[in-house]
């Protein structure tokens, strides 16, 4: 897979952030990304030919194999990052539409007017792109960590296993490779996963708060200059 056309994409939301999401796009290149790719990727990648089982029976290796590893912890790994980083393209995909009515705008009224002050600037159908996105990413980080500990009933791999389904003759021995290994892998991977998930929720109350703040001082900000200008109505402020 080619992450670096991931992060050529996502490195323009980084203009959009805030200082939580640009922590949290570091620590998915750096502490994730970079992982999966330099190291993790090799420890799994003998996986299934090293899955040794004290059997000659043909056939039965392999579905042991698929019995304990339905799915491999590098491709899982692989479409937890894909779906994580995904709705981070909705910001990306607001902004291109606010400056395209912003080029249809001043293509008709003329190149001074504006219909946005900021196309960029986190208010409005932007604001709740924002947050959505911020929630969709937590709740994808929670579900994948919740069907990895599903699927092999803990972070830790065992050393070996036992395995008796058919075509196996009986209750036959299985040996994981390397899995102390893959084991200090997949902590490793959750820690980072569940360091994702709190900066997001940190950023959703920071996005949130700042929003209240905001809405209050422009409420304020209104009242006072009504106070000046009593006829002034609502839609001036």
């Amino acid at each position: 897979m080619d992450w670096k056309f991931l992060q050529k994409h996502l490195s323009g939301v980084n203009k959009y952030s805030t200082a939580f999401g640009r922590i949290w796009l570091s620590v998915v290149f750096v502490f994730r990304v970079l992982v999966y790719v330099v190291a993790a990727e090799r420890v799994w990648s003998d996986d299934q030919g090293h899955f040794d089982c004290n059997t000659r029976q043909p056939g039965c290796t392999n579905i042991c194999y698929d019995y304990f590893f339905p799915i491999s912890h590098i491709r899982l790994w692989a479409l937890q990052l894909i779906f994580v980083t995904c709705p981070s393209f909705m910001v990306v995909l607001h902004v291109a539409y606010r400056k395209d009515r912003e080029r249809n705008y001043q293509a008709k009224h003329g190149k001074h007017t504006r219909l946005y002050d900021n196309t960029g600037q986190k208010h409005g159908g932007l604001w709740w792109t924002y947050l959505i996105s911020l929630f969709i990413k937590s709740t994808f980080e929670v579900l994948f960590l919740y069907v990895l500990h599903y699927i092999y009933d803990s972070f830790k791999l065992p050393r070996k296993v036992q395995c008796d389904v058919s075509p196996c003759p009986n209750l036959v021995d299985c040996y994981i490779s390397r899995p102390t290994e893959k084991t200090v892998f997949t902590y490793f991977m959750v820690g980072a996963s569940v360091a994702c998930v709190v900066l997001n929720i940190c950023e959703i109350l920071y996005v949130i708060a700042f929003r209240m703040v905001t809405l209050k001082q422009r409420g304020s900000a209104c009242t006072a200059s009504r106070k000046i200008h009593p006829g002034l109505s609502s839609d001036g402020c």
